[in-house]
């Protein structure tokens, strides 16, 4: 019996679909309690000069208003300088939402306005950073006169700026929090977080109270998508200052209106770029210097760009790489974790790099690629510009087998015919890569632990520190320790996240959360085993005199324990779990788990901060109608190396809804912001997540198997993260179709590809010059040349 590698259904996929599966929302309310509501800053930047809450305080069932006065640790709320619209200035407790908001509405506050910095330029040319600029620097690229010989030699040289936009994680569950004032001054707050430790530790100390005498505990969450990785925090010190001030429990559900308006976002990049490569395409050198929109305050503004700093290279490798970062300061709300984690905007501009070279060889992208790959084995092109070894990967592998399973050089042809002819549309096909490093980059996260009971029925409870987002880590963390006791996984059931059983742990993010507390829990059951096994062989060296006691020979399995030399002679577990315990065997234990082998030095920007790579490609094909700018997706392969997969159902569902997020960053979703820093784009009508129209008529997911790859949990692979990325072939397919409009000029198209953006730029290209091509110079191997 083992459930590992088994598409079992997700643990509360029958709640899910039934609506029984409970949110913070969905809790039932408590006696007294109050509902929270909050009142942000009225302009973009400026000073605070009075507050009138006369009108306000006088609403019937308002019973508080406060201040950052009533904080007793660092600020939170505003106190005079107000750095982005909508930041929290005070917090209101009331009896019903309706009075909350009357109260909302009532509040005055007199400003002092200032002009806000907005974009990436703005802070540029003010100079307001968040952080210091960062380096990295492959050995070759040291030396400032060879790296400048590599380009001055170089048979092709491109340069250019790059941009790619914000996105909104846009969780179906806002930001939302439940607190509970307890007898001796503690709190208990019900969190709808990625990160219940930060929740803990920062309302703690916003309420002036040791970490001790907070509990933050997560039972589930509609979505987090990184939204809520640091920024669930300030909802639950909202809560909580009203629970602490008050002595009754208070909840606070974000509007979503008010969510999109306050919270961070994917940052928005600006890059500048100098490639140089020759006739084959091979690149030689480049230079990428990033910045970034960290809006307000840092949040994770300088993890998310040291992470797009590593991801620069993406797949490929470049034997002279520099690349630097920084942080631009805005007045904005601090931006923050999303998806990927600043990944997708470093590998979007290698992508588009390498679609341009492609153009300018007269060879077909797949092919400039395929040649500029990490190869595995070779010590040529396989250490990374920070020093890391890139090792056991299929990348090659890849490309071969989507080349011949997505029909690439068939139908690439076909799009040359189609377009040659076509006067309504025009069609584009491009492929990308994902090579995505699985740690926090911060290395002292990268640790876990899990507390496993074991009850006299049988049956387990386990606890770690991981949340449950929809992502199916509890169901994986099930069917794991299910086969460490060799028992069904409903036999197993793991519990609500909760600082008070897990302490000092890392964020569900990094696509890591398996990885770690899977292995934490695999520990713990297996000191439980070691206890349980020297048990058992003692009982089955008394009931049968032939075997002498050999804790090493005990096996569990369906069900059953039994000694490996006897399997016919067999314990029930339930009954030997009842019988152990009154011999006072323990049967529980505490895991933890550090991940080996990975560490990085800030200071020269060298180390191996990865514990391996998930890798993948995709091959996307869409369609422009030339009038309207509207873009289908036609098809898309995706090939994948996620190792051996614990649950291939929930990988799957992974894949694909990470592949559609990637494709709605890269497509539809567009920030828009008032030229006073107001978001306009703030719900479900005017910010365009993907629909089901935007899904490929035709998808194809597929996997490869990866004999190298040895380590991790069951040889598995982070699964998470690294499907988003490959959403960037469907921009590339759209920049590869303008390409039959433009010939060999630069496009002019950044993230994301609106239809409107998308028109434009169809509109500026002009009369189409298919008419005036050669065909045959295009179909030039069997793919396009001129034009890929």
């Amino acid at each position: 019996m083992t459930s590992v590698g088994k598409s079992i259904p997700h643990e509360s996929a029958v709640g899910h679909v039934t609506g029984r599966a409970r949110y913070i929302d969905d809790l039932p309310r408590m006696s007294g309690e109050l509902y929270v509501d909050f009142v942000g800053a009225p302009v973009t930047a400026g000073t605070i000069k009075a507050i009138d809450l006369a009108a306000a305080r006088a609403v019937p069932g308002v019973v508080c208003i406060l201040s950052h006065h009533d904080l007793k640790g660092p600020l939170f709320l505003v106190e005079r300088e107000i750095s982005y619209l909508g930041q929290p200035v005070l917090v209101i407790g009331a009896e019903s939402a309706a009075a909350a908001l009357a109260a909302r509405q009532l509040v005055k506050i007199e400003c002092e306005e200032r002009v806000p910095i907005l974009t990436i330029d703005d802070a540029i040319g003010a100079e307001t950073f968040i952080g210091p600029q960062r380096h990295m620097c492959s050995d070759a690229a040291k030396s400032d006169a060879e790296f400048e010989a590599a380009f001055e030699d170089s048979p092709h040289v491109l340069s250019g700026q790059f941009h790619s936009g914000g996105q909104e994680q846009f969780y179906f569950e806002t930001q939302s929090s439940i607190a509970i004032p307890g007898e001796a001054g503690e709190i208990k707050v019900i969190s709808s977080t990625q990160n219940p430790t930060e929740t803990q530790f920062v309302v703690a100390q916003a309420l002036g109270l040791g970490r001790h005498q907070v509990v933050c505990e997560c039972h589930r969450m509609g979505g987090g998508f990184g939204g809520k990785e640091t920024q669930a925090a300030l909802v639950a010190v909202m809560a909580s200052l009203v629970a602490q001030h008050t002595g009754r429990p208070t909840r606070l559900v974000l509007r979503r209106a008010d969510d999109m308006l306050i919270t961070g976002k994917r940052h928005e990049y600006q890059t500048d770029y100098r490639i140089a490569f020759n006739e084959q395409g091979r690149l030689l050198a480049a230079e990428f210097d990033f910045y970034s929109n960290g809006g307000a305050f840092s949040d994770l503004s300088t993890s998310v760009l040291e992470r797009t700093m590593f991801h620069a290279d993406n797949a490929y490798h470049v034997p002279k790489f520099r690349v630097s970062g920084r942080v631009c300061r805005t007045n904005l709300p601090p931006n923050t974790a999303f998806r990927g984690f600043g990944g997708p905007q470093g590998m979007a501009v290698i992508e588009h790099c390498l679609q341009r070279i492609a153009r300018v060889v007269d060879r077909d992208a797949f092919d400039v690629r395929r040649v500029n790959l990490y190869r595995d084995g070779d010590p040529q092109q396989s250490v990374t510009h920070y020093g890391q070894v890139v090792r056991d990967h299929v990348l090659e592998e890849i490309y071969d087998q989507l080349g011949e399973t997505s029909d690439y050089r068939r139908r690439m042809a076909r799009i040359i015919e189609h377009n040659r002819t076509s006067t309504t549309e025009i069609k584009g096909m491009a492929i990308s890569s994902v090579k995505f490093g699985i740690s926090f980059t911060t290395k002292f996260l990268n640790q876990a632990n899990a507390l496993v009971n074991v009850y006299t029925d049988g049956t387990v409870q386990v606890s770690t520190g991981g949340t449950e987002m929809g992502q199916g880590l509890y169901t994986k963390i099930q069917q794991v320790v299910a086969d460490e006791f060799g028992i069904a996984p409903r036999r197993v059931r793991v519990m609500p996240t909760s600082t008070d059983k897990n302490n000092n742990t890392s964020p569900t993010a990094a696509s890591a959360s398996m990885d770690l507390n899977g292995a934490a829990a695999i520990e713990a059951c297996r000191q439980i085993k070691e206890r349980m096994a020297a048990f058992a062989a003692r009982q089955f060296a008394v009931s049968d005199l032939k075997l002498t006691s050999s804790p090493d020979r005990i096996r569990f399995a369906d069900g059953h324990i039994f000694d490996e030399r006897n399997p016919s002679h067999q314990l029930e577990f339930g009954p030997f779990c009842h019988a152990a315990r009154h011999e006072r065997v323990d049967l529980g234990a505490r895991g933890f788990f550090a991940t080996p082998g990975i560490d990085f030095d800030r200071e020269t920007g060298r180390g191996s901060p990865f514990y391996y790579f998930t890798t993948g490609a995709a091959v996307a094909e869409v369609t422009i109608d030339r009038f309207t700018g509207v873009m289908r997706v036609d098809r898309a392969d995706l090939l994948m190396d996620i190792g051996r997969m614990i649950n291939p159902g929930i990988d799957r569902g992974q894949i694909i809804g990470g592949f559609i997020q990637g494709v709605g960053w890269v497509t539809n979703e567009e920030l828009r912001y008032h030229d006073t820093g107001r978001l306009l784009t703030i719900g479900p009508t005017t910010y365009k997540i993907p629909n089901i129209t935007d899904f490929p008529r035709e998808f194809h997911v597929s996997f490869i198997d990866n004999p190298k790859h040895h380590i991790n949990i069951r040889r598995s692979k982070a699964v998470a993260e690294p499907p988003l990325m490959l959403g960037l072939s469907v921009w590339l397919a759209a920049y590869h179709a303008l390409g039959f409009l433009r010939g060999t000029d630069p496009i002019d198209l950044s993230i994301p590809a609106t239809g409107e953006a998308l028109l434009n730029a169809i509109s500026s290209i002009g009369r189409s010059r298919i008419g005036r091509r050669s065909i045959s110079g295009i179909l030039r191997d069997n793919a396009p040349a001129t034009n890929t």
